[in-house]
């Protein structure tokens, strides 16, 4: 059987329509290439800003250490002890809101002399109680340390120096280490003869708040001393950002 010589007008129609959309969709990508962004570059930099304070204020810890055979005895003789000095310092101008009960604790204290195979007896016991004292006023640090001492504290744990303002302080030195970021990538951009876009991204990497100052002064005897010699000196906070610019 001989097939037709020309196609159905069915499926000529088909074949048009058909070559029809592939020109059209083959004119339309030239425009749709042109309409996508071309991707951009970047630049990231990381800057860090510090600023240098004077403390203003003071913490300081004070312990008072008893030993003895008996716990209850124990307890009582610390317990009159460290009240002496509460009571010292809230007649020295300390606000009672500036006193506050740090590291109590009672703990047996054991005899080694024995065989170290055998378990060691309990020879008597060790009280602990502690005050911190936030010093408001710089001035009177010197005269507090000495005071804690001569009213019955055998222990100055630790002496920090803090500065009142200090989230104020912090966020003038996050403002630097945005400015300090941004002045570098500006060098940089000039240099590749390029210019900064919007920012896409910026990262706090972290903070640097003052540490504190240990001073320990176990058993140390200062009656009738002169006040203890304290200098203040300076304080620095620091904030470190990365950012990252597109380039234009």
């Amino acid at each position: 059987m001989t097939a037709p010589l020309f196609a159905p007008v069915s499926l000529l129609r088909k074949a048009v329509l058909a070559a029809g959309l592939s020109a059209a969709l083959l004119s339309a990508a030239p425009a749709f290439a042109e309409d996508t962004p071309a991707p951009t570059g970047t630049i990231t930099m990381q800057g860090r800003g510090e600023v240098s304070v004077a403390p203003d204020m003071a913490v300081i810890t004070a312990s008072v250490l008893t030993t003895g055979k008996s716990t209850p005895d124990v307890l009582a003789e610390n317990s009159a002890a460290i009240a002496k000095v509460i009571e010292a310092l809230k007649a020295n101008g300390i606000e009672a809101k500036d006193i506050q009960t740090q590291g109590f604790g009672i703990f047996p204290r054991y005899d080694h002399s024995k065989d170290s195979s055998s378990q060691p007896d309990i020879a008597g016991y060790e009280v602990r109680n502690g005050v911190e004292v936030k010093i408001r006023d710089l001035a009177k640090l010197g005269s507090v340390l000495t005071l804690v001492v001569e009213s019955g504290a055998n222990s100055v744990d630790s002496t920090r120096f803090e500065v009142s303002n200090a989230d104020e302080v912090l966020d003038e030195a996050r403002k630097k280490a945005v400015e300090a970021a941004l002045h570098k990538a500006e060098i940089f951009a000039a240099a590749a003869g390029v210019e900064l876009g919007a920012i896409a991204d910026i990262t706090e990497d972290g903070i640097e708040m003052p540490r504190p100052y240990m001073m320990r002064a176990e058993g140390m005897i200062m009656s009738k001393s002169a006040d203890v010699p304290i200098e203040a000196g300076e304080e620095t906070i620091s904030a470190s950002v990365t950012i990252r610019w597109t380039l234009k």
